[in-house]
């Protein structure tokens, strides 16, 4: 069962922007740097979708994505597997645009893209490359 430990919120938060991969419907990749994310509990991740072209089409065609979460200073790698629902209102997209406005308030906050993590992977180089962490 993959769950979003301690260890790895910690991560989250010093790497500050992090890499999330799509791909459309056609197999066609794309990657964009995230800064509007927040962890919401050990299964869930909400990012804020400001500026995003191909990356909401991509989730919006193929509703799976991976995060990844790396820096030097963090001493290790993982990526996140993740299944993705859009949502453009409601409750969850006004609870958003208040956390986002909180430190961004010149942000839309145009939709949200909520991440559920189904499998969690050490990436970094050696013996567990690729393994499955949980």
């Amino acid at each position: 069962m993959a769950i979003i430990d301690e260890k790895l919120k910690e991560a989250i938060a010093a790497v500050g922007i992090l890499p999330l991969a799509t791909a459309s419907k056609d197999g066609i990749p794309n990657v964009a740097p995230m800064g509007s994310v927040w962890i919401i509990d050990e299964k869930t991740i909400w990012i804020g979708d400001n500026f995003m072209k191909k990356t909401l089409q991509n989730v919006l065609e193929n509703p799976h994505a991976a995060l990844y979460v790396w820096s030097r200073e963090i001493g290790g790698c993982t990526q996140l597997k993740c299944d993705v629902i859009v949502e453009k209102s409601g409750e969850n997209v006004e609870k958003m645009r208040a956390m986002l406005h909180e430190n961004k308030p010149n942000l839309s906050g145009k939709s949200l893209l909520i991440l559920t993590v189904t499998e969690i992977y050490d990436c970094a180089p050696g013996p567990n490359a690729g393994a499955l962490k949980q």
